[in-house]
């Protein structure tokens, strides 16, 4: 549990000042996060990389020289508000564009490409690289989907040193996601994590039990298995990452596009080609490789392993010899001579409560396993780089390095959390800190208030009693709306609708004090949720209630065709930007019926509480009957059995809310009837 809190609610933010506080040689307090206190090189591309707290030193913990230049800091495994990133990165912008990188979750895909569109408009050169290094979380078919776990922490230092280096934005992208494409992996958990003032853990294990590809986010493993003595652990770790070596290894993509379309065949390598034309239909003949072998990029002669090759695969963390049979399968160990002489920096990862001590011995068997499958190791990392909070558990890492990687990788770097080697950093002077905060200052006071009717200033005073209504039926609500996500999800539904619908509920009253119309209202009221909630369920609510803010405008009152036009934009936005279907069980399967039976109902001439009411019964049928639903979006999708019998969160939530606001809409005077 977490014992040292004051307010749950606070505690994000609470964590942070005192993080700066404490490592203010390093970082300084931004809005949204934080960035580096040191000067970076004029011109050079600025990397921003972020998440939701509670992985420390993920991502706070990696700022610094060498390494990133700010975080984006959401609050406790919610992902950061597409403000608090933009925020972030206009305070670290260099000149020479900047790249955002992520582990790959919807949130923190749908908020950080909101930040990168953003920016873009700005005129600011933005570009984006997903981490998904988690090779429990989907099937390589589908490696667009897995996770970004501990492997996060190979991607951005790989980028921060380009940048250091002098590469261009394009260039930092491609070895970024050489990176990514090169990083594998693979964890577990003894125990769940309990957030601040949560009563119980985000998901439980059997006592003597291990959950097996667990998330950082204490999503629930894909099994679970006995707890093993130390020696199987690492065996079982290592097993599962070698049976899945990066293909350019063998013949995909090296360095850009260096390597085209290898293929073992016959015991002829065809298509493989490096390049400098070193390496070209390479046959395969009494063991030997006429032209070489392939280790780091280079073609040097030499034997493969013996003489075996084609169709190795990798069984208790060893290889397992074949001939050659003409048949390589992609993306596996496919021979001995893929494996020999391979460089490859493991990574043992604490999730928060293992020792140090209980790592090392782990480590001491995966080393001993890594070198009697050929490969060399360069610059193990042991240690607490990415957590969860109080979760007992592990997880490894594998990144599979070329000579460009590997010099990247062991660059010098000086954050709070991550150094080596010797790095020279000269701190931002008061003059230039204060600079920075007097245009934080005058960015925040050009949100000014539009002049609007009377009509819509008084419609404006209902949104806000919509909202309050919203933010009552789940503050009632909170504690069910986490269970319910925790079945298969990371149980944090219920907090993150409370933060959003607070927040968005705060802004509407103030704005509506200042004279806003409700067109207006509802915008700030969008970018509050947003803000302050996080996550996926924070993206979708604010680009709801702007869809609706700006149908309804500030000039006239509200009519029902308004509102309706309104929600069916809400409804069109959220399936196009978040590309999820009915029938992925989503809140889209409540908003998609509710949006077509309101705009039915208005069409053949109810007025809007008469169509909005029949509406808000579909949405509560639809809801109920996501529980028939298996999840195929979001951090439900990888333990979609664990859902079906239960709805989907955001389903349920969306329904309660329209059926809420209903109750305002009842004996409404100031919306125009039957437009």
């Amino acid at each position: 549990m977490t014992r040292l809190y004051n307010e749950p609610s606070a505690f994000a933010d609470e964590m942070i000042e005192g993080f700066v506080a404490s490592h203010g040689r390093w970082v300084r307090r931004v809005s949204g996060g934080v960035a580096r206190s040191t000067r970076s090189t004029p011109g050079s591309v600025a990397l921003v990389i972020g998440g939701g707290s509670g992985h420390y030193p993920a991502f706070a913990g990696l700022v610094g020289q060498g390494l990133a230049h700010g975080a984006a800091m959401g609050n406790l495994f919610a992902s950061p508000s597409a403000q608090q990133v933009y925020s972030v990165a206009k305070a670290a912008d260099n000149g020479g564009g900047v790249l955002l990188s992520y582990g790959n979750y919807a949130g923190d895909v749908l908020h950080f490409t909101q930040a990168q569109d953003k920016l873009r408009a700005d005129g600011i050169d933005c570009r984006s690289v997903a981490v998904t290094d988690d090779i429990s979380s989907a099937p390589l078919a589908e490696k667009h989907k897995r996770r970004g776990i501990a492997g996060d922490l190979t991607v951005f230092k790989v980028a921060a040193a380009a940048s250091e280096a002098g590469y261009t934005l394009d260039d930092v992208v491609k070895v970024a996601e050489r990176a990514n494409h090169r990083t594998r992996s693979f964890g577990l958990a003894f125990t769940g994590c309990t957030l601040p003032g949560a009563k119980d853990p985000l998901f439980t294990v059997p006592a003597g039990r291990m959950a097996v590809g667990m998330g950082i986010h204490g999503e629930p493993g894909i099994r679970e298995t006995d707890i093993p003595t130390a020696d199987e652990l690492a065996e079982l770790l290592v097993k599962d990452l070698l049976a899945e070596i990066p293909e350019d290894l063998d013949g995909g993509t090296v360095s850009g596009g260096n390597v085209a379309d290898s293929r073992v065949a016959d015991g002829r390598v065809t298509d493989g080609r490096f390049a400098d034309g070193r390496f070209a239909d390479g046959r395969v003949t009494d063991g030997r490789v006429a032209h070489g072998r392939v280790a780091d990029g280079r073609v040097a002669d030499g034997p493969v392993d013996g003489g075996r090759v084609a169709g190795g695969r990798i069984t208790d963390g060893r290889v397992t010899d074949r001939r050659a049979d003409g048949g390589v399968a992609e993306s596996r160990a496919s021979d001995a001579g893929s494996m020999s002489k391979r460089r490859v920096v493991p990574i043992l990862n604490g999730l928060g409560s293992v020792k140090y001590e209980e790592l090392f011995v782990v480590y001491r068997r995966v080393a001993q396993l890594l070198e009697e499958a050929g490969l060399e190791i360069v610059d193990p990392q042991v240690g607490e780089l990415v957590t969860s909070f109080d979760m007992a558990g592990t997880s490894l890492t594998l990144f599979w390095l070329d000579e460009e990687l590997e010099s990247l990788w062991l660059a010098p770097c000086d954050a709070p959390a991550f150094r080596r080697g010797a790095v020279t950093a000269q701190a931002l002077t008061t003059d230039e800190l204060a600079a920075w905060n007097d245009a934080a200052g005058n960015d925040a006071a050009e949100r000014s208030i539009p002049v609007a009717s009377e009509e819509s200033r008084a419609a404006a005073v209902r949104v806000l009693a919509a909202l309050g209504a919203a933010r009552d039926v789940i503050d009632a609500n909170v504690d069910e709306l986490g269970r319910i996500d925790a079945v298969a999800g990371d149980g944090d539904h219920g907090i993150g609708m409370e933060r959003g619908v607070h927040a968005a509920a705060a802004a509407a009253a103030d704005a509506v004090e200042r004279g806003a119309g409700a067109g207006t209202t509802l915008n700030l009221a969008a970018d509050a949720w947003a803000d302050k909630a996080g996550g996926t369920s924070g993206a979708l609510w604010g680009m709801a209630l702007r869809a609706v803010g700006q149908a309804v405008g500030d000039t006239d009152a509200p009519t029902a065709a308004k509102m309706a036009a309104g929600v069916a934009e809400a409804k069109r936005s959220i399936m196009d930007f978040g590309k999820a279907s009915v029938g992925d069980k989503t809140l889209v399967d409540v908003l998609a019926p509710f949006s077509d039976s309101l705009s039915e109902g208005v069409t053949v001439g109810q007025n809007l509480g008469q169509a909005w009411g029949a509406a808000a019964s579909v949405a509560e049928h639809a809801a109920e009957a996501t529980a028939q639903l298996l999840p195929l979006m979001g951090r439900a999708r990888p333990h979609a059995e664990k859902s079906l019998g239960t709805p989907d969160a955001g389903a349920v939530s969306m329904a309660l809310i329209v059926r809420a606001i209903h109750n305002t809409l009842v004996n409404q005077s100031t919306l125009k009837e039957n437009a």
